[in-house]
């Protein structure tokens, strides 16, 4: 892997002089993955480039068809531009401490400039619309600056129109409704009926002049389905400040003191970015179709829930002390489960329902890698693994100290139930292919399921018979001896992808921290997928995968945390060393890394990556702390918890 790494990002705001560097270059109207910086409020989220474009904002919530798409197709996308008129600038950015605000210098010949840009959050929380607000404060000397708003619908669902009002114009797209307002900003476009062509320009823009002392703001209101309030731009203005004053409010109430703390908490605020504030439900990334190769054919819709990775996600944030959202994630995980029928679904929409099929869109594809796909194909797949998400989850919530109503516990004694008799099936895995196979990592995770449902019952929250208590217990043991006969190859010193093969899967490292084992045979393991699947420190998916994508960048951080539960703390701290600097300038990951040479691939900001960060970085502590290691000094200050049934030996 050659180095073309970015330096470790510093969660700090302080701009240094030897921090400048020019704009990540657009090729074809496109730049590197790498070059995104994430904003949200809730509802929604908006990538910004390093030359100020924002290229993704679904507006006003993400899983609005978007009307800002450039990522995917840079001509019919649509964008947000804002940078000096001088093409010969140079850039630094930062987020604000502690919040999911981005602060972006500009520097030219003439002087310098700082934009804050935030989707605007309200007293009590979320707006009820949007507002996307990009301030600009003048620095030093004068800087001729122009931005534009420019509509796009490459997802073929709303072609843009304009309304002139009263008010000025505003561009409809479908249900979806825009207007700008601001201050200082030289808008140019026309704002009076009859101004112009004869329908109007289907955009905003403008230029303006800064000076040292000065502010200029843009504000984009959006809203769909219903009416469109106008907000005076001056209390815009004050809403960014309130909109960092949230964002600093919720991270002190974060509580992570321990080891690699500044890619920890970034990362938690990452997650907190896909936490849909309507539902409670996290959506897996903010994206879709982002490829996960060079070639194409890879490039699905992640704006859904994954039960999967809302699972971790609450685990983490449990884990930090945090109350509301892990409350809020669950019940409308279950309110989701009860709704459509009891049954098990790998994931939904962000809105509760079970998401319907793919379309192909429009669009080119980010750099004309495509298809690109709205929805995604995986929803009817068995991953028996799920059973283990959901109940493992669960018992981490009731283990904190939480109650379970008597619907959820017969809806997890149902899922308990289904894993005793189902484990046996072959399943499409948790890498979600079409080949269905006796996958053993599944079976690793109906273990942990039928485990945490008999952990629940030990506490009293759960309530089976015993005849259920038995029947859980027999299949527990009976997948271990299964485990042990079919999973397990003394030749390749791992265990394996699927009996008859000897292909490696990444995904059983999960089950060094669920306590499946802790012992001598997943020390192998580890040793084997380094291997064999390791590209210095990322590592692939599965045996193979490695010619059609780059590596996956939770897999490492599984590898990390498998380390710290089998005792190899050291090796455990040095590799998570090398990881956490795989980020980008401001901490951010997608899906996959190219082992080539560094790329960002797959959408982003990719939850499960933030996620494998965060648990590693916990479970290496806590593991630290179990064993009596010391601390390195270097640094900066999964499992139930119930470790009574690992399996340290097979």
């Amino acid at each position: 892997m050659t180095d073309t790494l970015q330096n470790a990002p510093a969660d700090t705001d302080d701009f240094h002089d030897d921090a400048w560097s020019a704009p990540d270059p657009r090729e074809d109207g496109y730049v590197a993955l790498r070059s995104y910086g994430a904003i949200g409020d809730g509802r929604t989220v908006a990538l910004i480039a390093r030359d100020g474009q924002i290229d993704w904002l679904p507006f006003p919530s993400m899983p609005s068809d978007p009307v800002f798409s450039g990522i995917v197709d840079s001509a019919d996308g649509g964008r947000v531009e804002l940078r000096p008129v001088d093409d010969d600038f140079e850039v630094q950015r930062a987020y604000v401490p502690g919040t999911n605000v981005l602060r972006t210098r500009f520097r030219t010949s003439a002087g310098s400039v700082e934009v804050t840009d935030a989707l605007v959050t309200g007293v009590a929380g979320r707006l009820p619309w949007g507002e996307l607000a990009r301030r600009v404060d003048g620095l030093e000397g004068s800087v001729e600056m122009r931005w534009a708003v420019v509509p796009g619908n490459a997802f073929g669902t709303h072609p843009v129109t304009r309304v002139d009002t009263v008010h000025g114009p505003v561009l409809r797209a479908a249900d979806i409704n825009l207007a700008l307002v601001g201050f200082e900003h030289g808008r140019t476009d026309p704002t009076e009926p009859g101004d112009g062509d004869a329908e109007g320009p289907l955009e905003f823009r403008g230029t303006f002049t800064t000076s040292p002392g000065s502010r200029s703001l843009i504000c984009l209101c959006g809203t769909e389905d219903e009416p469109l309030h106008l907000p005076d731009p001056h209390v815009v203005d004050q809403g960014v400040d309130r909109t960092i004053e949230n964002w600093e409010g919720w991270s002190t109430e974060f509580s992570w003191d321990g080891p690699w703390a500044d890619a920890v908490h970034r990362s938690a605020l990452a997650l907190k970015l896909l936490i849909y504030s309507p539902t409670g439900a996290i959506a897996a990334a903010a994206t879709t179709a982002l490829p996960e190769n060079f070639t194409g054919q890879k490039n699905w819709d992640y704006r859904f829930a994954w039960v999967r990775d809302l699972a971790y996600t609450v685990n983490a944030l449990l884990r930090f002390g945090l109350r509301e959202e892990p409350h809020a994630a669950v019940s409308w995980l279950l309110s989701a489960l009860k709704a459509n029928g009891h049954e098990m679904h790998i994931f939904l929409e962000l809105n509760g329902s079970v998401p319907g099929g793919t379309r192909e869109t429009q669009s080119e594809g980010w750099r004309g890698v495509g298809p690109v796909y709205a929805g995604n194909p995986a929803g009817g797949q068995l991953q028996l693994g799920v059973f283990a998400d959901i109940i493992a989850v669960m018992s981490q919530y009731a283990h904190g100290g939480n109650m379970l109503d008597a619907s959820t516990q017969d809806l997890l004694a149902g899922f308990a139930d289904d894993a005793c008799r189902r484990w046996q099936e072959k399943d499409s895995g948790i890498w979600e292919l079409g080949d269905e196979q006796h996958y053993v990592s599944s079976k690793m995770g109906c273990w942990q399921a039928i485990d945490a449902a008999l952990g629940l019952a030990e506490i009293g929250q759960l309530h089976p018979t015993d005849d259920d208590l038995e029947h859980w217990k027999k299949n527990r043991d009976l997948i271990v001896e299964w485990i042990d006969e079919h999973g397990w190859s003394e030749e390749r010193g791992a265990y394996l992808m699927h009996p008859d093969s000897d292909a490696l899967d990444a995904s059983v490292l999960l089950h060094a921290p669920s306590g499946f084992d802790r012992g001598e045979r997943m020390s192998r393991t580890i040793d084997t997928i380094r291997a064999e699947l390791g590209a210095g420190p990322l590592v692939f998916r599965y045996s193979g995968v490695d010619a059609e994508e780059g590596t996956f960048v939770a897999c490492a951080f599984w590898l990390a945390s498998a380390l710290a539960c089998v005792g190899r703390i050291d090796e455990a701290v040095d590799l998570m060393d090398e990881l956490v600097v795989q980020s980008n300038d401001v901490g951010l990951f997608t899906e996959m890394i190219s082992a080539d040479d560094g790329q960002f691939l797959g959408n982003m900001p990719q939850g499960l990556s933030h996620l494998a960060l965060v648990n590693a970085a916990i479970t290496i502590d806590e593991m630290r702390t179990e064993l009596g290691a010391q601390p390195d000094d270097r640094r900066d200050g999964d499992g139930d918890g119930d470790d009574s049934n690992d399996r340290q030996e097979n």
